[in-house]
């Protein structure tokens, strides 16, 4: 069995983000080492993210942009970064149609000068903590494009990215393989299907259904809903996450998705999640004790919905295969799409005040992406 790397410290970009955030309360746990969260804290990375964090000796917040080479080679040198995880980037599809260039900047410019400073670091180091060393970069099954009626993405799939976002992810990825195929920087690429769980923004699909049903406000569906999607809930991608930096191989790709082995489960169309979310809201919030349903006379949360004009260049279908991970590096998730998703309509109901307090000024939840 391999031990874990003892990390002196691992640098997290975009760790008060929803996934960042989140892995920094996976990794903490796991090793005795320092987590340095590096963010720009935009709209969507948050400090109420990290409020259950603060408390820990061994974590420290740095507020900086990934995007400035000379603040990035400070840290790695004043921190003798051991590990990094980047997870910094522009991520909302919507965003990028109304805007492609802060996704340039950030997911393209940015990796660029995390990578620069990676390697330069990287070269200062004694060899056995090169050895050590390792740069995980976490991308998205999106740079895939969209798949037909069957199969599965694997680690292999050509890249054919059609949204801006997807497109400035799969420019990153190349960048990064290239870091290691010229320079040997010890890096990893993760492809991971949705995410869905705690502290994710309420752009998002799930969160906003969430919150827009409890405020008896219309759920958008977009096209006719058939869209598909592979579901993984967060806590099982930052135990992918771990799983990958501490075991995975130097230059490979690992996919991952929500779907366990033997299971049919996993993958849904948007509007069956919408629908299975009103089903778990009218067992812990029923229709007939919310207000905001009885002043509409609504005795359904499923009469929320409404079908909204498709956005631009919509992938169709998504599907990860998970075999190779769960094969070499015997990850595989823990949750069900069923139970991950009871816990995350729990998550925000019991946290409506972060919800408030991330979206004031800030976010009105209306439509983005309709810019052609």
């Amino acid at each position: 069995m391999k031990t874990d790397r003892p990390f002196s410290s691992i640098l997290v970009t975009g760790g008060a983000g929803f996934i960042g955030s989140n892995f920094v309360s996976t990794a903490l746990p796991r090793f005795q080492g320092r987590v340095l969260v590096y963010d720009k804290l935009t709209y969507a990375g948050r400090v109420e993210n990290l409020i259950p964090l603060r408390k820990n000796p061994r974590f420290k917040f740095i507020k900086g942009d990934i995007v400035d080479g000379a603040r990035l080679l400070k840290v790695f040198k004043k921190f003798q970064v051991g590990a990094v995880v980047h997870l910094a980037a522009e991520t909302h599809v919507d965003r990028s149609i109304d805007g492609s260039l802060p996704f340039l900047v950030t997911n393209d410019i940015g990796t660029y000068r995390m990578l620069e400073s990676a390697r330069i670091h990287f070269n200062t180091l004694r060899p056995k903590a090169q050895r050590q060393f390792r740069f995980l970069h976490v991308s998205t099954d999106e740079v895939y494009g969209s798949l037909g009626q069957k199969g599965s993405f694997k680690e292999t799939s050509p890249l054919a990215p059609n949204s801006p976002y997807a497109a400035s992810k799969a420019a990153a990825d190349h960048w990064v393989r290239a870091a290691f195929q010229t320079f040997g920087l010890p890096t990893l690429i993760t492809h991971c299907s949705n995410n869905y769980g705690p502290y994710q923004f309420p752009e998002k699909l799930i969160p906003l259904t969430i919150l827009n049903a409890v405020e008896g406000k219309p759920l958008p569906v977009y096209g006719d809903g058939l869209h598909v999607r592979d579901w993984i809930y967060v806590q099982d991608h930052c135990e992918g996450l771990w799983r990958v930096l501490q075991r995975g191989k130097p230059g490979e790709t690992y996919n991952m998705g929500g779907q366990r082995a033997g299971e049919k489960k996993g993958k849904t169309t948007n509007i069956r999640m919408v629908r299975h979310i009103c089903r778990i809201l009218a067992e812990l919030l029923p229709p007939a004790i919310n207000p905001s349903l009885r002043r509409r006379g609504l005795g359904r949360y499923q009469d929320l919905i409404r079908f909204v004009s498709d956005r631009p260049g919509h992938d169709r279908r998504y599907a990860i295969d998970n075999t190779k991970i769960r094969e070499e590096l015997g990850w595989r998730p823990g949750h069900t799409l069923e139970s991950g998703l009871s816990k995350t309509v729990e998550w925000y109901l019991s946290h409506l005040d972060w919800c408030r307090a991330v979206q004031e000024k800030n976010y009105g939840r209306e439509r983005l992406g309709l810019k052609v």
